[in-house]
């Protein structure tokens, strides 16, 4: 497994780390015993980089984390996030409602600091407004936090943040079927020492190549209840594609592969191929394919086949994806 640097003061990472959202049984139900088993086969595979949220699972994914560090023997930074609980999202934003999710996530991991706490997706207004980052800082200063980001839905969010003095990362959804950040903020970012996180950079599982029109999920998994963007940004499900035309353009995507590669390979390899981009964190429903994850770091694509892709996105995807971006 290869490693980056996570902003220019940020800490060592993974290339490849691990989505966690589905440890809150998110995606459909998983046991802890799954859940454990998921995040042993990642670590034990070089990954040392896991992201979570306070509100994946109303803090499961957090506590099953918490338990796993209790017993790894190998060094692990895991990024958490704040602030799309009910309670707080979208207007009940406050510096003592940030220090209590704080204190509440320090306790289910089990550590006396976190290494990276993002802002969760928040209005564009809150973002802009600022005193958000004041906060975080001092937590920071407090010792409660080490490094602060923020998880962004659009290119507008990416740049208001970046302004911010002391921000680490930026977590954006960048993958083949939302190419858009390559030219209008990774540059940005790269270029002020920010760290890139990607997150979704299979489209939640679309760059798999496994779906066809009939597949079904399970009606507790966001793929099933927020394709449209019923609870949150259509963004967060599927890359903002519906889902069926989701399934065409991954089957045209075949034509593009490699030999001896598949499509979840050429569309990651692609991703850690931009040399803005600090880590991707894709999520792994079991230890074998959290394996599989880890090893894009030792494959490698044609430089001729970026110019395709991209030209196979501005021409076959770029006007069906909906929701900010």
């Amino acid at each position: 497994m290869n490693s980056r640097q996570l902003g220019q003061q940020g800490f060592e990472v993974s290339e490849v780390g691990l989505g966690c959202w589905q440890l809150g049984s998110d995606w459909g139900s998983v046991s802890e015993e799954s859940s454990l088993a998921i995040l042993a086969g990642a670590i034990d595979n070089g990954v040392t980089f896991l992201d979570t949220a306070d509100v994946y699972g109303n803090g499961l994914s957090e506590t099953i984390i918490g338990q796993f560090l209790r017993q790894c023997q190998r060094p692990v930074k895991v990024a958490t996030k704040f602030g799309r609980k009910d309670g707080i999202f979208p207007d009940g934003y406050t510096e003592e409602a940030l220090r209590r999710a704080t204190e509440s996530s320090l306790e289910r991991l089990g550590v006396d600091s976190l290494d990276l706490v993002q802002l969760h997706c928040l209005p564009t207004d809150v973002l802009r407004k600022g005193e958000v980052f004041d906060w975080l800082r001092r937590l920071q200063q407090d010792g409660l936090i080490q490094h602060f980001g923020a998880s962004v839905e659009s290119v507008e969010e990416g740049l208001i943040c970046l302004q911010q003095e002391g921000l680490l990362s930026l977590q954006v959804i960048f993958n083949l079927f939302r190419q858009k950040l390559a030219t209008e903020l990774l540059p940005q970012a790269e270029e002020k020492g920010v760290g890139i996180i990607v997150r979704l950079p299979l489209a939640s599982g679309l760059l798999s190549g496994k779906y066809n029109r009939e597949t079904k999920f399970p009606e507790d998994d966001h793929r099933n209840y927020n394709r449209n963007g019923e609870f949150f940004n259509v963004g967060e499900t599927f890359a903002g594609l519906p889902f069926e035309k989701g399934v065409e353009l991954a089957d045209q995507l075949k034509g593009y592969l490699p030999e001896g590669m598949n499509l979840a390979q050429m569309a990651m390899r692609w991703i850690l191929d931009h040399k803005a981009v600090s880590t991707i964190i894709p999520g792994a429903s079991s230890p074998e394919q959290a394996a599989r994850n880890a090893r894009i770091s030792e494959v490698s694509l044609p430089e001729s086949l970026v110019q395709s892709l991209y030209e196979f996105y501005a021409s076959e995807v770029q006007q069906h994806i909906r929701g900010p971006y």
